[in-house]
């Protein structure tokens, strides 16, 4: 199982909107076929693994990061593959949560005399695909917030100089979050500041699993623009991929500037001059976003951290000091008391170059929920 999850990691940056899933055949001991999937469209991990195996896929137990899909999509059920190519057994990591699958998969291979067993290694399997599992359990996108600091905890000069407080080796390290992201967010005062790409700039033979440029996606970039003060002549919209424009404005001219410059352009309520991120997260899960990606200046970010809506931080950490006057790491309402302090918890801290690299989820109290 431990391979299999290897393997199926391999679909980290091409896989999406479909789950990151490994495959291991095994026979008298030994490895005789073995898949992942790469991307929507083409073969699932167990087809590949039965392809590689033939006719020696006969008698042979499966090991499977996620329940076999039992539904006809894009591709055949996987649980038909392993039962006409006679596999007796199969061990599965974790229950699939699409309510298409969610356990019947697994009861249709039984009724065809396979053995199954479950929840091998369930920590790792979940952990290979947070944005699916949460899509399709909370009807939600699993949300990292991107952030980069100094040491004293500035983001950018009190002259709004901001490029680079970090080295080469993070800005790298962000391009790999880019790439497994489904959608990059952000907001208008960073696009009229910057005129960002927000895009992926890495070639295939930077990202492992990725055997050809035609696999790269690139994530939908989401603009949040209340106004529409977003030029026809940003930088993004001349790249490949497709920009999303949120805003409240239903001026039809400056609309029609940017759909004709290849924006998609959606109005969306607004709460006090800000997008309602609650409801903008639904609309990505309506897209079949899985993992969504904030990469904001200390407004915005500040605003999904206080509404509770990222589930995970990634913080990098400059040898740097910048100074009382530069602008702080996030804008949040005021909090008084300890009482009302945001509690992290640090699952992961390693060095990225010369930068330090935090990743944080918010604490949940289990008794509460919140």
């Amino acid at each position: 199982m431990a391979r299999a999850i290897q393997l199926a990691d391999l679909g980290r940056y091409t896989t999406h909107p479909n789950p990151r899933v490994g495959c291991v055949l095994v026979k008298n001991g030994k490895i005789v076929g073995e898949g992942f999937h790469r991307r929507a469209g083409e073969p699932h991990a167990e087809r590949n693994a039965l392809a590689m195996a033939g006719d020696q896929a006969r008698g042979a137990t499966a090991y499977v990061t996620l329940e076999p899909c039992c539904h006809q999509g894009r591709t055949p059920p996987c649980s038909d593959g392993l039962i006409e190519a006679g596999v007796q057994r199969v061990v599965v990591a974790m229950q699939d949560p699409n309510p298409r699958v969610a356990g019947q998969g697994m009861a249709q291979l039984r009724a065809a005399g396979i053995q199954v067993d479950e929840a091998v290694l369930t920590t790792e399997a979940l952990a290979l695909n947070p944005g699916f599992i949460k899509r399709m359990t909370v009807g939600k996108p699993y949300v990292r917030c991107k952030l980069a600091m100094s040491l004293d905890g500035r983001t950018a000069m009190a002259s709004g100089e901001s490029k680079w407080i970090t080295g080469d080796a993070a800005r790298l390290d962000v391009q790999r979050l880019r790439a497994r992201s489904d959608a990059i967010v952000t907001g208008i005062g960073t696009v009229l500041a910057d005129d960002p790409s927000m895009n992926v700039r890495l070639k295939a033979t930077q990202l492992p699993g990725v055997d050809s440029d035609d696999y790269l996606l690139q994530p939908l970039r989401v603009v949040l623009d209340p106004a529409l003060q977003m030029s026809a002549e940003a930088r993004m919209l001349q790249l490949p991929g497709k920009t999303l424009i949120v805003t409240a404005s239903t001026d039809k001219t400056l609309t029609h500037a940017l759909v004709d410059a290849g924006a998609e352009v959606m109005v969306l309520p607004h709460k006090e001059g800000r997008v309602d991120l609650s409801l903008l997260l639904e609309e990505l899960t309506n897209r079949g976003i899985n993992e969504t990606l904030i990469e904001s200046g200390p407004t915005l970010a500040g605003a999904a951290v206080a509404a509770g809506l990222v589930d995970e931080l990634v913080l990098y950490a400059a040898p740097l000091l910048m100074g009382s006057d530069a602008r702080g790491l996030l804008t949040m309402p005021t909090l008084i008391e300890m009482k009302d302090r945001i509690e992290l918890e640090i699952q992961d801290l390693r060095m990225v170059g010369r930068d330090i690299r935090i990743t944080a989820h918010p604490h949940v109290d289990s008794t509460t929920g919140s």
